[in-house]
């Protein structure tokens, strides 16, 4: 499969230690500005129980679920501490504000 960057929005959209959740055909996928300006993309779907990792409290370079605390490395997908379970990361890139994720296949995405 050819690997393709969908343009999804900016920086800019995204408030400073939070996230937005952009629809794609493989699912939801959270996207997360971290305090120093870093972006992460990663399934929007704990490993604990399926909750919106998009509506949890950003912190670091991890993301802490809304709804048991699991905490969640944005770099890896890893649950942190001790729980076990990890979610998919996506690659995403950040060109002068533009903010990109890589899919597998040409597909089309809406901002939630």
């Amino acid at each position: 499969m050819e690997d393709n960057w969908i343009v999804i929005g900016r920086i800019e959209d995204i408030p400073l230690r939070g996230s937005r959740c952009v629809k794609t055909p493989l699912g939801k996928i959270a996207v997360f500005r971290t305090a120093d300006n870093e972006v992460f993309a990663i399934e929007n779907r704990c490993p604990h129980k399926g909750g919106p990792l998009s509506e949890g409290i950003v912190h670091g370079t991890s993301v802490t679920c809304p709804l048991h605390n699991w905490v969640i490395s944005l770099e890896s997908g890893k649950a942190l501490g001790a729980d076990e379970g990890a979610v998919a990361t996506i690659a995403i890139r950040n060109d002068s504000g533009a903010l990109s994720i890589r899919l597998k296949s040409r597909m089309m995405v809406a901002a939630e």
